[in-house]
């Protein structure tokens, strides 16, 4: 069963103007909120989530990750996701959002392409 709970951890990428948001637990109806907000805080030019420690994502997860898409594209910042597992795959190439989002196997390789 998903964790119900969603840990936002916020570091400093390692180039200049990059932030990296680690996320741990689930990406839920439940949790969706924190994600959202923690989105929200962010100023940097470039932002990549890490999906390492996430296990679940539901409907409303995927909703947000769409939504922090079109506020990035809206902002001018970019935007990449990382070390997303093979249920969270799944769900973005079983809806096609897979299309929208630049995603990476690693936080290292994120950080690379964006640089």
């Amino acid at each position: 069963m998903a964790r119900e709970t969603l840990q936002v951890m916020v570091m400093d990428g390692a180039r200049e103007g990059q932030r990296v948001l680690q996320l741990r637990g689930s990406l839920n109806i439940q949790t969706v909120f924190t994600f959202q907000d923690a989105i929200r805080k962010e100023t940097s030019s470039a932002l990549l989530v890490d999906f390492s420690d996430v296990d679940y994502i539901d409907s409303a997860g995927l909703g947000a990750l769409v939504a922090a898409f079109v506020s990035a594209q809206k902002a001018m910042r970019k935007l990449a996701f990382a070390g997303m597992n093979k249920q969270v795959t799944a769900l973005l190439e079983m809806t096609h959002v897979s299309e929208l989002f630049k995603t990476y196997p690693t936080i290292k390789d994120a950080e690379a392409a964006l640089a």
